[in-house]
């Protein structure tokens, strides 16, 4: 019997960016932090880089796991994914406040859940 998972991992594919915002380190870093604010977490740490001749990548460290991001301003898209542990943050009001503050056209997503823990008689047929 398996228990309740320990956290919601979002995987977001979000097409049809705009360039400058996509390629704006400061405000890709604002764009995620305040995701993370929307969706009711609680930040900690961010760090972002931006790459040379474009793109950035970064992570915003929450008390409820993370947030993290890779621009391709070129192809107007960004990797987003979304982990979140507990009742109280919902991943998703995160993907869609990045969604709409990047002005994409499109966006994919899927949710993983993470950390079910099983019973140790499972764990052996898992560990093989």
């Amino acid at each position: 019997m398996a228990m309740k998972p320990l956290g919601r991992h979002v995987l977001a594919e979000i097409f049809g960016c705009d360039f400058d915002l996509l390629n704006n380190m400061g405000k890709v870093e604002e764009i995620m932090v305040n995701a993370a604010l929307e969706a009711g977490a609680e930040v900690r740490e961010c760090v972002f880089h931006k790459f040379s001749p474009q793109g950035v990548s970064g992570v915003v460290v929450i008390s409820e796991s993370h947030l993290a991001i890779h621009t391709w301003p070129e192809l107007g898209y960004a990797a987003v994914d979304v982990f979140t542990c507990g009742e109280r943050v919902d991943p998703w009001d995160a993907c869609r406040f990045v969604k709409n503050e990047f002005r994409a056209q499109n966006m994919t997503a899927k949710e993983l859940k993470r950390g079910i823990l099983l019973e140790p008689a499972h764990l052996d047929a898992v560990n093989q």
